[in-house]
């Protein structure tokens, strides 16, 4: 049984990759923002272990988790939660730049960091689930996409710094999916939201464990998900 940290899974993909996990009896450690969040995680998914830290403020992680319990061992680091504010560069104020860049960039580096030592002892495995806008940037979608490249960069770098020890590393690049940040995407554009056109966030789960579960021999670095049609 491995034991994974996810991010975000409180909705989204990030809940289809616990439950996924769950059903197979790994060890579930679930990140969340506060206490009561916590609480609603372990209620969701029995038997989980939590750890509360506020990825928009990232400087404070290490404070937070010194006083918390780590795993010891941590087979899979999965970077799920992220948040979006669409808006043209000459409307976005500083403070959309600055949480779409903690929460999506500066917090899976510091988060990186901090369990690195976990994920070092059994060669295990970082996902970051990036987005279509972490390979293209259209308008409106500056700041987020500005996140996500970032984001691959710090994959990019990671990969060929923990190969000696042995640590996989992973992108995933899902086009639009059906989740609760797609809903939020819509109001801001405006648009009505259909979730039967985009992808369903199991499919995603299923790129992300599939990347988890591929012999020691190889590893999938970088898994582009894109609408099936």
């Amino acid at each position: 049984m491995g034991a994974h940290l996810i991010t975000g899974a409180g909705s989204g993909i990030g809940e289809a990759v616990a439950q996924r996990l769950s059903e197979r009896g790994e060890q579930l450690w679930l990140l969340a923002r506060d206490a009561k969040r916590a609480a609603q995680l372990r209620e969701r998914f029995p038997g989980a272990r939590t750890l509360v830290g506020d990825l928009a403020d990232p400087a404070k992680l290490s404070w937070a988790f010194g006083h918390q319990e780590l795993p010891v061992e941590l087979d899979s680091l999965l970077h799920v939660a992220g948040v979006v504010q669409l808006g043209e560069i000459g409307d976005l104020p500083v403070k959309a730049w600055q949480e779409q860049l903690n929460v999506n960039l500066v917090a899976p580096a510091e988060l990186t960091r901090l369990l690195l030592p976990s994920i070092r002892l059994v060669r295990g495995h970082v996902v970051f689930v990036n987005s279509g806008a972490g390979l293209r940037a259209d308008a409106t979608w500056g700041g987020y996409a500005a996140s996500k490249f970032g984001l691959r960069a710090l994959a990019d770098s990671l990969r060929l710094e923990e190969q000696p020890h042995g640590v996989r590393v992973t992108t995933v690049y899902p086009g639009r999916t059906a989740t609760p940040m797609q809903v939020k995407v819509h109001q801001q554009e405006g648009k009505e939201y259909d979730p039967a056109r985009w992808i369903a966030p199991e499919s995603v789960a299923t790129a992300i464990v599939t990347a988890l579960d591929l012999p020691r021999d190889a590893a999938l670095t970088e898994i582009t998900v894109r609408p099936g049609g």
